[in-house]
């Protein structure tokens, strides 16, 4: 990836988004090592994700959404995901 590619996409999370470049590399490098099995580090990275993106989540949603990733559930996909949080 070209380092102006790279440059446009952090400046466009942080118009859009008001995510720094900084959070963005921090949320990458946690990722890379996460234990998706635990749900500990699950629910911390999905609250994690939704501050950044300043998107209120319920408790249920995120109920939801840790139970899919930590069962490595068939179920997860793009339409799944839509309709949980559209509920």
């Amino acid at each position: 990836m070209s380092q102006d590619f790279q440059q446009s996409i952090f400046e466009h999370l942080n118009k859009k988004a008001n995510i720094s470049p900084e959070e963005i590399v921090q949320v990458a490098q946690s990722v890379q090592n996460a234990d998706f099995s635990d749900e500990r580090t699950v629910r911390r990275l999905v609250k994690q994700l939704a501050r950044m993106a300043n998107k209120p989540m319920s408790q249920q949603k995120e109920d939801q959404l840790v139970e899919m990733i930590v069962k490595k559930s068939d179920s997860i996909d793009y339409s799944t995901l839509q309709q949980i949080f559209k509920k």
